[in-house]
């Protein structure tokens, strides 16, 4: 495949957590408010690339046309056993 190549095709694709309903009153906020200083001391100790993978990821292809084919074929890859 070629630069100019005609049969190109770009495939993007963002990943990222998917956030929870969060629904908060006067007991659960305390508990909240000590969950929040865990994940802090948690997020402090961890590796910020391993981090960004849990959270965020923008992904970019080029693909020729017989691998654009397969992609629209099974678009999540082989099922798993």
């Amino acid at each position: 495949m070629h630069a100019n190549d005609p049969q190109r095709f770009i495939v993007r694709m963002e990943i990222y957590a998917a956030a929870g309903l969060l629904d908060l009153d006067a007991e659960s906020h305390a508990s909240a408010e000590n969950d929040l200083k865990t994940v802090i001391a948690q997020l402090a100790k961890a590796d910020p690339d391993e981090m960004e993978d849990q959270t965020y990821r923008q992904l970019r292809f080029d693909l020729c046309d017989p691998c654009r084919r397969k992609l629209m074929a099974t678009p999540l890859g082989p099922a798993a056993d």
